[in-house]
């Protein structure tokens, strides 16, 4: 038997190297040998870090008698959903015919060309709780390969023409007004838990762009995203020890979580404990909240060379087997006797960007110079390693080996943002330009396609799945984040906000406008597209401050108090630069940077609404009053403004 992921790049994979099952890696080859020995394939896709995961791997993949049943009668395949999510958003597609309970291991019959006509999730060795045994199964699905193939024809046929009829769905609309934007918020209030925080009942999750949209939704919308934090990380959700948030809890009131601890959701609640910092009178516990995130996403998830690990595993070795917790059920002292869980050490362009971004935003609001510097390591290395010159991404890499799965759309929005926030936190201006250039890549593939979306990915989708008229739509709904055209419309908007031009702005509200008419009727699916269409819905507020020509980020004698208050303001971009960078920002075509030069020889603040700004502001006091006008939205136009 040949083992054919012992080099895989993918850790998940190479996890299964030793199984006596048969494993192809996803590619035309299995596709070839399915069609030779006229089987059919079982695609069985997870993730590194994934608990039952783990468990279907040591009880059915490692039994000689599941493996012989698997090598003979099927081609067996696995599959690394982060590494191919595109393959994983549509055999989750096809799986929702045949159960209700989705999630992973994902374990899908298919015939040679892909179709799906059975799935399942975890199946066991041996029948319990309800749930049959893998080898019943196999025997199940086997039989009637043989004896009934035509029935299975027509489930796979009906399968895909459901999956193909649910991609024309009409999800596009107007953008929704403040009214509608305002009913979102009461939808979302409906189904809070009062008592623990957060949205409905068990299994609970912390849904992170959710409490984007809340942020972003006015006084009652950032108020109930308080709410949840404090309880979500008061809750045993989130780790006392290390700072960070667990993936989810199986019960409502945060108990017994599921241990391992992705990137996405630390980044994203780390963006939104920065942003609900700001403003007036913010909670104090956002800032150690904060604090706490910064050091998990800082020194449990940071790579050599820069860059973060796409999660941590809630598993680890404890008195010679695995446990699941039980590192983290141990305070620090406990916790330095014992090895910690492993890392998935891959790094996710897309990924990465939201953890540039909210490290960056971070940096900003709580001071903190060591986030800065982990953002700005991890956006070097990906746009040394991850961004070629032609526009496209790599989706992900390990020990500088790329992958060879396409860059997806979410890949090169959620890196662009990110760069965009840190462009505006580190005053370089080359950040934002890397920015510009992969929106401009995403923009011109859309269009060179015909496409009726603004944005689409400028390698195209997957090849095996395209091979076989299987290239499924992208699902517009998000769940731990924001979709792929969501990442790309907030880039754009933050782009317009920079005063890019009003180009991108549009682009913006053409991608929420494909799922507009959705959107605002199912809150909790939509999180990252309604908090775009929020900020979309009011004029942005855009804050720079000059100060003379030192390192801005060591700060300067000759500033009143100026960049500590701007730190801690709303807005739609905070950008601290030095007189030098305003030009450079200028000269590279950012507009909101033209004639910001410093006054009197101090930290100079100019706080535009839509590009209409105050009176420069050499004092902190002058600045929050400058703050307390635009709220109120009486600005006062200066001769600088437009």
């Amino acid at each position: 038997m040949a083992n054919r992921l012992a080099n895989a790049l993918s850790p998940y994979l190479r996890a299964h190297a030793g199984n006596p099952v048969d494993w192809y890696p996803w590619g035309e080859e299995a596709f070839a040998e399915a069609v030779r020995r006229d089987v059919p394939l079982l695609v069985s896709i997870g993730y590194a870090t994934c608990h039952w995961c783990h468990v279907m791997a040591r009880e059915s993949f490692s039994d000689p008698v599941v493996a012989d049943a698997i090598n003979a009668r099927f081609v067996p395949v696995k599959v690394d959903r982060e590494e191919h999510p595109e393959v994983d958003a549509g055999f989750l597609a096809a799986a929702s015919a045949f159960t209700r309970q989705l999630g992973w291991p994902l374990t899908v019959f298919t015939r040679p060309d892909g179709r799906a006509f059975y799935a399942g999730t975890y199946f066991p060795p041996r029948a319990v709780a309800g749930v049959p045994a893998f080898t019943d199964v196999l025997d199940a699905v086997d039989e009637a390969w043989r004896e009934r193939r035509a029935d299975l024809d027509r489930t796979a046929d009906a399968v895909g023409e459901a999956i193909a009829a649910a991609a024309t769905t009409r999800t596009e609309g107007d953008l929704p007004d403040a009214v509608a934007l305002a009913a979102a918020v009461d939808r979302l209030a409906e189904d809070e838990d009062e008592v623990h925080g957060g949205f409905g009942g068990a299994p609970k999750f912390p849904v992170a762009p959710v409490l984007d949209f809340l942020t972003a939704a006015g006084a009652s919308g950032r108020r109930m995203a308080v709410r949840t934090l404090r309880r979500m990380g008061a809750s045993p959700l989130r780790d006392p020890v290390e700072g960070g948030f667990f993936r989810y809890a199986t019960r409502a009131d945060w108990t017994e979580p599921h241990y391992e601890r992705m990137l996405t959701d630390n980044a994203l609640l780390l963006a939104v404990t920065a942003e609900l910092a700001t403003g007036e009178d913010p909670p104090a516990f956002l800032d150690s909240l904060g604090a706490g995130l910064v050091e998990f996403l800082t020194e449990r998830l940071a790579l050599p060379g820069g860059g973060f690990a796409s999660a941590q595993d809630s598993e680890s070795v404890i008195d010679g087997r695995r446990d699941e917790g039980g590192y983290y059920r141990r305070d620090a002292a406990a916790r330095a006797e014992l090895d910690p869980p492993s890392l998935d050490a891959k790094l996710l362009t897309g990924w990465n960007g939201l953890a540039i971004g909210a490290l960056a935003r971070a940096a900003q609001v709580f001071g903190d110079l060591s986030a800065l510097e982990a953002a700005r390591r991890a956006a070097d290395r990906m746009l040394a390693e991850h961004v070629r010159d032609d526009g496209t991404v790599v989706r992900a890499s390990l020990d500088g080996v790329a992958s060879r799965a396409p860059g997806t759309l979410e890949d090169s929005g959620m890196l662009a943002g990110g760069l965009l926030r840190l462009a505006a936190a580190t005053g370089e201006a080359e950040y934002a330009v890397r920015a510009r250039e992969l929106v401009d890549a995403a923009a011109h593939a859309a269009e060179s396609r015909g496409n009726a979306a603004p944005f689409a990915a400028p390698g195209g989708g997957d090849p095996v799945l395209a091979a076989r008229g299987l290239g499924f739509a992208d699902d517009p709904a998000e769940g731990a984040a924001p979709s792929g055209m969501t990442a790309c419309a907030d880039a754009a908007r933050l782009l317009a906000a920079l005063g890019g031009g009003d180009r991108y702005r549009e682009l913006a509200a053409r991608a929420m406008r494909e799922v507009a008419g959705i959107a605002p009727a199912r809150p909790i699916a939509f999180g990252g597209a309604l908090g775009v269409m929020a900020r979309l819905g009011t004029p942005p507020v855009q804050l720079v401050v000059v100060v003379p020509d030192v390192d801005v980020t060591a700060g300067d004698a000759r500033d009143d108090g100026v960049v500590e208050t701007a730190r801690r303001l709303s807005s739609s971009i905070t950008a601290v630069v030095t007189e030098s960078q305003a030009a450079q920002f200028a000269e590279a075509g950012f507009e909101l940077f033209e004639a910001r030069r410093v006054h009197e020889g101090v930290a100079t603040a100019y706080l535009c609404r839509a590009f209409v700004c105050a009176l420069p502001a050499t004092a902190a006091a002058a600045l929050r009053a400058a703050a307390g006008a635009a709220d109120a939205g009486t600005d006062t136009a200066s001769a600088d403004g437009r």
